[in-house]
């Protein structure tokens, strides 16, 4: 029986892969057969999943790289094409929320802060994602085969409490895969976004400990009474990069535990 979920013979580029959400869809697609680049601001962090990924059988590269600026995006890509034989015809902009070293004011209110703090946002979650496509984008046209996910957040979708930069800058991470979708589709380039909600990683456990009573305040907004694990939101991102969604591109695809409803 064929497996549609299978990414054989594909070189994938996952940005922010070192941890958390991103470390599983490095280990998903490696699991289901493509070559993956683990990319990380910290390039320790990028190594050990790399080796885990191999631990495992899987094939990786970890390839440091700060996805605010293009010109170590351009170096990650060639480097990836020379190592790994192929140009990258997948890529997940997983790296986000304040960047790898947000500033100390980054959580105040926007109109308190001022162009640097917006930019510890801006840069990772909206640049970020330009630099990585426009670095891959000639190799998909080339090989006339490509596969964008950005993992952006419901704030994107429907804005967040006291979140108003990070917000507008995932909706333009959303806004460049439907352009990109419009744009490349005779190409065979499909572009979507995977819109997550609150995930249980080691931070946000901490908080949860430290509060018990706010953390079971916002559980009730899910409808799945529970937080994300980082599998639920790979499991969507394997499937909008191998053939089991080969008729979607340029949607938001909402992975939240019912935290928001839409159409």
């Amino acid at each position: 029986m064929v497996n549609i979920l299978d990414v054989s013979g594909k070189v994938a580029v996952v940005t922010g892969a070192g941890q958390n959400v991103g470390r599983q869809i490095a280990i998903h697609l490696a699991n289901y057969g493509a070559s993956v680049v683990v990319n990380d601001f910290f390039a320790e962090r990028a190594e050990a999943v790399a080796q885990e990924i191999k631990d495992l059988g899987g094939k990786a590269v970890a390839i440091q790289a700060d996805v605010t600026k293009r010109a170590s995006v351009n170096d990650m890509v060639a480097r990836a094409t020379e190592v790994l034989g192929a140009p990258p015809t997948i890529l997940v902009n997983n790296a986000g929320n304040a960047g790898a070293e947000p500033t100390e004011s980054a959580r105040k209110p926007f109109w308190e802060t001022d162009e640097r703090d917006w930019d510890s946002f801006i840069r990772v979650n909206f640049y970020g994602v330009l630099n990585c496509c426009a670095a891959v984008i000639p190799g998909m046209i080339a090989s006339n085969d490509g596969r964008i996910v950005n993992v952006i957040s419901d704030a994107g979708r429907m804005g967040e409490l006291r979140m108003e930069i990070y917000s507008g800058a995932k909706a333009g991470a959303a806004g460049i895969a439907r352009g990109i979708a419009r744009t490349l589709a005779r190409n065979n380039i499909r572009a979507n976004n995977v819109a997550i909600a609150a995930m249980n990683t080691p931070a946000i456990r901490a908080r949860r400990l430290s509060d018990p009573e706010r953390a079971k305040k916002i559980l009730e907004k899910y409808v799945v009474r529970r937080l994300g694990e980082p599998e639920d939101v790979a499991n969507m991102v394997l499937m909008l990069c191998s053939d089991a969604s080969a008729w979607v591109t340029g949607q938001t695809i909402p992975v939240n535990g019912g935290y928001s409803l839409a159409l």
